[in-house]
């Protein structure tokens, strides 16, 4: 009795030892900027993991286990995929995957799935913005962060030349005070696109993600996301 007694608690122990052992899951959420594409369902290893998600819309994170996994993307409500991707998610990590270009067969670029690490930065004297180049008909981009409608003649840009389905870093920017993000085409000071008045509150960070209009083309817009 006494050596199956025992037995039973190394089992005990190996198998708390085992959970407590796991990588814990990853946190992902996903975001709609493909301008031509109706509303999608997303698949994780060939299970439906969010669906309905319309053009312009962000869901919450959701956990998805950690380490090598396939996404795909789904008219919603239907078997026809317009996307996938296989990617590596660490435990305990967040990200963001980003659906984008156009899901139209034949038209450049086509859609994909950009996966975002959403690494904030720890100082919470500041607030933070990363630019996502999410417009597919917009060219290569210079992004400008300042006061509203602030010249942008003599002004250095934050990045550029910034190609379609590139991010940067989190860039820090004053916190509780009025800013506006603009885009322009690379080299010029003509304004394509501008975000309206945004004031981040300390610690805050978020992404702004350059989009077309439904459907595609101008006039181009942006879609921002709260991080934090």
């Amino acid at each position: 009795m006494k050596f199956a007694i025992a037995k039973l608690a190394a089992a005990a122990l190996l198998v708390a030892g085992l959970s407590f052992g796991q990588a814990p899951s990853a946190r992902v959420r996903v975001i709609h900027a493909s301008p031509d594409a109706p509303a999608v369902d997303i698949y994780v290893d060939g299970a439906v993991a969010l669906d309905g998600i319309p053009f312009k819309s962000a869901t919450d994170y959701v956990p998805v286990p950690a380490g090598q996994r396939i996404f795909q993307v789904f008219v919603a409500g239907t078997q026809t995929k317009v996307a996938e991707v296989n990617v590596s998610l660490a435990g305990g990590a967040s990200f963001s995957v980003v659906a984008t270009g156009f899901a139209t067969p034949d038209k450049a670029p086509g859609l994909r799935l950009l996966l975002l690490q959403d690494i904030l930065p720890i100082d919470m004297a500041s607030a933070y913005v990363r630019v996502v180049h999410g417009a597919p008909s917009a060219p290569a981009v210079d992004v400008y962060v300042g006061a509203p409608f602030q010249t942008l003649r003599n002004r250095t840009a934050a990045l550029s030349n910034v190609p379609f389905g590139v991010n940067s870093n989190y860039l820090a920017v004053p916190a509780n005070t009025g800013l506006m993000a603009r885009v322009t085409p690379a080299g010029t000071r003509t304004i394509a696109i501008q975000s309206g008045r945004l004031s981040l509150p300390m610690g805050a960070a978020a992404t702004v993600i350059a989009i077309d209009a439904t459907g595609g083309g101008t006039p181009f817009d942006f879609l921002i996301v709260q991080d934090r």
